[in-house]
């Protein structure tokens, strides 16, 4: 279906108790994306559906829509409008996803899948908060709560409610490359990549008044990704030792100061690719990697694709 067509369609599947915020990311963050996205939303039956708030929401189409889908976006509900089973409306809507659509979900539709069966095997995330409650549900899904979004195959689950803003932006990449991912960010007024995974917004002690950030040494390391880094020189920097460097590092980004570098880095790396006719190994030197073969690695650790492949899809999407 979609060589039929010059837009890749989007289909956003409204349930009982969808909560407002989510339903409206894949609209206003693909909508953004210079007319390469048609989105529209739907439910189990073309009949209006209650909200999470006072007010319940009218739709233009039913489930045949979803036939035509080339990605298929479960948002979040309600925890109390989960069911144990799924409603036999729900299953029969989720059975007209065409097997070769990519489908999504934001937040706690990760359940609706999950109790279709759909990630079964596979890996998952969803909110921290019903992370436990996830695992008791559904034991076949290996569920990873330290991320905002989690890619699987065609299957895509992503964190909380701003994390719907991350997978689609990732949609968004994946598809066409990050300067136009990075356009559609800056027209929504959004980061486009966001540091570390959930645990940064897991509920925690509050730090004493007077501790410090480690936000300054991050700007400071990101202006030098070319330079080999140490965990001292971080630390240094932020004038800590590095036990606390660490430990406050982790608490603020989620993630140790060693994985982030190599997060960003293969960030700058994925941009270069896009954007210069550089070699690999020249962007494995501008972006902090060794050798050429380290950045093969790490990207394709991070991605599944070698350099050169990146590069022949997204040189010839930009």
């Amino acid at each position: 279906m979609r060589g039929e067509r010059s837009k890749e369609r989007v289909v956003v599947l409204a349930l009982d108790g969808v909560y407002p915020f989510e339903l409206g990311i894949p609209s206003r963050i693909l909508g953004a994306a210079d007319g390469r996205y048609e989105v529209l939303t739907c439910t189990v039956d073309g009949a209006p559906v209650r909200t999470a708030a006072d007010f319940s929401v009218t739709v233009e189409h039913g489930p045949e829509i979803i036939d035509t889908a080339d990605t298929v976006i479960i948002t979040s509900i309600t925890p109390t409008h989960i069911p144990d089973v799924l409603p036999e409306a729900v299953t029969a809507a989720l059975a007209r996803i065409p097997e070769r659509a990519r489908v999504v979900s934001i937040c706690t539709g990760a359940f609706v899948l999950a109790a279709a069966g759909l990630l079964d095997g596979r890996r998952a995330t969803t909110h921290w908060q019903v992370a436990d409650g996830f695992r008791r549900l559904f034991p076949r899904v290996t569920l990873d709560p330290d991320v905002l979004f989690v890619e699987d195959g065609r299957f895509l689950t992503s964190a909380g409610a701003a994390s719907g803003v991350d997978i689609c932006l990732h949609l968004v990449r994946s598809d066409h490359g990050s300067e136009l991912a990075n356009t559609v960010a800056r027209r929504c007024v959004v980061p486009p990549f966001r540091d570390g995974g959930q645990a940064q917004y897991i509920e925690q002690p509050v730090p004493d008044s007077g501790a410090a950030s480690t936000a300054a040494t991050r700007a400071w390391a990101l202006e030098r990704l070319g330079e080999p880094l140490t965990l001292a020189e971080l630390a240094g920097h932020a004038r800590m030792s590095l036990r606390t460097f660490a430990r406050r590092f982790g608490d603020e980004v989620g993630l140790s100061p060693g994985r982030w570098l190599i997060q960003q880095r293969v960030v700058r790396a994925r941009h270069l690719l896009e954007s210069s006719d550089l070699s690999v190994d020249q962007i494995a030197g501008e972006v902090g990697f060794a050798t050429g073969a380290s950045l093969r690695q790490h990207l394709h650790a991070a991605i599944g694709v070698s350099p050169q492949a990146y590069r022949r899809t997204f040189q010839t999407a930009r």
